[in-house]
């Protein structure tokens, strides 16, 4: 069990439960006073993505799940403030039931007094997240959706249910190199990314800076050290990422370096699907997405981040597994093997909410009705078949077995007879093609005498 210890008196102490309710009552909080073993417990979210359509398929249901889940983990898990560092939406005109969810969470977590602080992504419109602020402002809740002023990044939130500070944020959204950086002619790609790394840098810095300085003002006020958050929504140097994330620094900034970042006691990243330290450095985190945005995310364990803070910077980080309650799975096989690797996915599935799926066709990816024969193996099984794949190998083929060699020094049928061999295929096959090979040549070298 945590408490926090308010003295307004050396005779008056109250526990946190009880206490700051009472204290924000009392006109004696006006006076000096001093917080001990002060805690900080945040939920660190990202990318949920909301109105994203799935190969024409809504994650209306699995996002209606995710917050009504995530409200119920503030309780249980007695949460001061939920931070979502980036792309809340999937589009920047998201679609109405997306909206209704966005105002849902801001509704609920008002109602259990928790703080929301809400960053926009290269996803988000400025203008969307914009909206209604002055409203948001009295919801207990703040929205950043794009680059201003260093003293507009800082954000303090308070400890649940109170005004008493709980942690200053460097809350800074998705920066767009036209908010920080002006262009100049002749300029290489080398020297635009090295520029736009610097500014983003003195960004960070200038906001930082401003933090630190409402950090000493408190300490003198009130005694208590408030840990500093920093915020970002951006790719870094050694972060892994994965098909479903649109980079959004193409041309421009590839990755930020963790170095450039500033000596924050946690950081809370955002733009990457996949949960993550970085550059192994504990306190630099992505939350990652809290479902699978894409089939290459099918077996990562989605999360949210658990962070606890208190005067000694970062105390601990619990990851907690997000609720699934749409399956996506990918399979690769051939027409030989893919049926009973099919069966077993349709354990995962049900006929009410069956596995969204995606099929690579190993081998067999010449025939041109891989469709209808996917779709005729999983008819009766609780499988939908969203994608199907051909596998073409990746590197270019060998034809030639000495430099001396050129494609004019070859007839067609020794090309096709040279290529047939780099597949593995079985003799009976292998028999098959070469003959229907002959045939579509001779048909071709009839017309051309024709």
């Amino acid at each position: 069990m945590r408490a926090t210890v308010a003295r307004i008196s050396p005779a008056f102490c109250l526990t946190r439960s009880e206490g700051w309710r009472q204290l924000a009552k009392m006109p004696c909080l006006a006076l000096p006073f001093r917080i001990y073993c002060t805690r900080m417990r945040i939920l660190h979210t990202s990318d949920w993505h909301l109105g994203q359509n799935f190969m024409n398929h809504t994650r209306e249901r699995e996002h209606t799940v995710l917050i009504d889940w995530l409200l119920e983990q503030t309780q249980v898990h007695v949460v001061d403030a939920v931070l979502v560092a980036g792309d809340i939406f999937d589009t920047g005109t998201p679609p109405s039931y997306a909206r209704a969810l966005y105002y849902r969470l801001i509704a609920g977590l008002h109602q259990r007094n928790v703080a929301l602080l809400l960053l926009g992504g290269n996803h988000d419109s400025v203008s969307v997240l914009s909206e209604s602020l002055p409203l948001m402002a009295h919801l207990n809740t703040t929205v950043i959706a794009a680059t201003a002023e260093a003293a507009q990044h800082v954000v303090t939130l308070p400890l649940r249910g109170s005004t008493v500070p709980g942690c200053i944020v460097c809350a800074l959204p998705f920066i767009r190199p036209r908010d920080v950086l002006t262009s100049h002619a002749g300029q290489s790609a080398e020297d635009k990314q090295r520029s736009l790394q610097t500014a983003i840098q003195s960004l960070y810095a200038q906001v930082f800076a401003t933090a630190q300085t409402l950090q000493a003002e408190l300490l003198a006020q009130h005694g208590v050290h408030i840990p500093i958050v920093a915020t970002g929504h951006l790719t870094t140097v050694g972060a892994s990422s994965n098909e479903s994330v649109r980079e959004i620094y193409v041309g421009a900034l590839e990755a930020f370096p963790t170095n450039a970042f500033p000596p924050a006691d946690y950081i809370a990243l955002g733009h990457i699907h996949k949960p993550q330290k970085v550059g192994g450095l504990e306190h630099i985190r992505y939350c990652g997405s809290p479902i699978a945005l894409g089939f290459d995310e099918a077996r990562q364990t989605k999360e949210v981040l658990l962070v606890e803070l208190n005067q000694q910077g970062l105390h601990a980080i619990t990851p907690l597994s997000t609720p699934v309650c749409q399956r996506l799975a990918s399979v690769t096989g051939n027409l030989a093997s893919l049926p009973a690797a099919l069966s077993a996915l349709a354990a995962q599935g049900t006929p009410e909410h069956p596995v969204w799926l995606e099929v690579t066709v190993q081998e067999d990816d010449y025939l041109p009705d891989l469709a209808p024969r996917i779709d005729a193996m999983v008819q009766d099984l609780p499988l939908q078949v969203l994608r199907v794949k051909r596998q073409r190998g990746a590197a270019t083929p060998q034809l030639f077995t000495d430099t001396g060699e050129s494609l004019d020094a070859l007839t067609p049928t020794e090309v096709f007879a040279r290529r047939l061999a780099q597949e593995t295929v079985e003799p009976a096959l292998h028999a098959a093609l070469s003959t229907r090979y002959q045939e579509v040549l001779s048909s071709l070298r009839a017309g051309d005498a024709a």
